[in-house]
């Protein structure tokens, strides 16, 4: 609480603060375009890149698999009620087997939003089933699991009860997971809030951004939640919603880490370490981009092909 009392003065120093900074704490959101495979480069080619990565799949991408330095985090992205056997746990166990270095995994994205805006849209007791199945027995291979990355919505905080609730005390994640797409005052109340409920748990942020405003106050929100995230010691692994170029982004052009040509914009270079780019992204109105895939829709049919 004392977090959030002290707020408005923190806003004020937090604008004021340069804007180049680096944290172990930033992981990447990785959305692989196939129109533009040589921008998946361009994360491991700054001065700070990220220690840890996600793809909603269960499989490192192909560009990372050498990538060392960036850990792959799995993801388990969603369930049907088809779903036999243990086809997320078994290729788990298969690449430790194989001399990969997992130590944690994610689950069951946005499950109480729809399939349109990228969720995997459960019941709670068809998430508690498959969690049994395939996530709680990964802790017993000395893997971290996370809990299902809900919305940030009044929805996704009654899901979780309900999936608790489900489980019947058969799972336990080791980190809460969350989501947010507000204002910087509206992360740290629901921040806030998640550990105040949680106070023993670290905190992943795994989806974040300021959707669709403009490219000062999209730029001002980056800094002030970079450097309170960097600072709050429950919370270990960030990753900014924005690795994609501004004219295919379902967020605004403004919040993008690319603009539409590729070039990293300011939010880009600071994610990486580095200092501003003065590149404005902008969303092109030509026939193709209308043609392209929408951000969020990709994430939607991503997570069912992969899991």
């Amino acid at each position: 609480m004392r977090r959030i009392l002290l707020l408005p003065a923190a806003l004020s120093l937090l604008t004021t603060i340069s804007t180049q900074s680096t944290s172990p704490k930033r992981g990447l959101c990785h959305v692989h375009s196939s129109l533009h495979p040589s921008d998946d480069l361009i994360w491991i080619s700054g001065r700070n890149n990220p220690t840890w990565y996600y793809n909603y799949g269960k499989e490192p991408s192909p560009a990372y698999v050498s990538t060392k330095d960036m850990q792959f985090v799995p993801m388990l992205w969603g369930a049907s009620d088809k779903d036999t056997g243990t086809p997320f746990y078994n290729s788990i166990k298969s690449q430790l087997d194989n001399g990969a270095n997992i130590k944690y995994v994610l689950s069951f994205n946005e499950p109480d939003t729809t399939h349109a805006v990228g969720g995997s849209d459960l019941t709670t007791s068809l998430a508690a089933s498959r969690w049994k199945a395939e996530i709680e027995p990964l802790r017993a291979l000395g893997i971290k699991v996370g809990a299902p990355g809900v919305t940030g919505a009044e929805s996704g905080w009654n899901w979780l009860d309900n999936w608790l609730k489900s489980c019947d005390g058969g799972c336990n994640p080791d980190f809460m997971t969350v989501h947010w797409y507000g204002n910087f005052e509206g992360m740290m109340s629901h921040l806030g809030r998640v550990t105040a409920k949680w106070p023993d748990k670290e905190v992943w942020i795994t989806e974040f951004g300021y959707p669709k405003h403009d490219l000062r106050m999209t730029q001002e929100f980056w800094n002030m939640s970079s450097r309170s995230l960097d600072s709050w010691p429950n919370i270990t692994h960030y990753s900014y919603f924005g690795a994609f170029r501004s004219d295919v982004s379902n967020v605004g052009p403004n919040a993008a880490m690319l603009d539409q040509n590729g070039a990293l914009t300011d939010i880009g270079s600071w994610f990486l370490g580095g200092s501003a780019t003065n590149f404005v992204p902008k969303k092109s109105s030509g026939s193709l981009t209308r043609q392209l895939p929408r951000i969020f829709k990709y994430i939607g049919q991503l997570g069912r092909w992969l899991w």
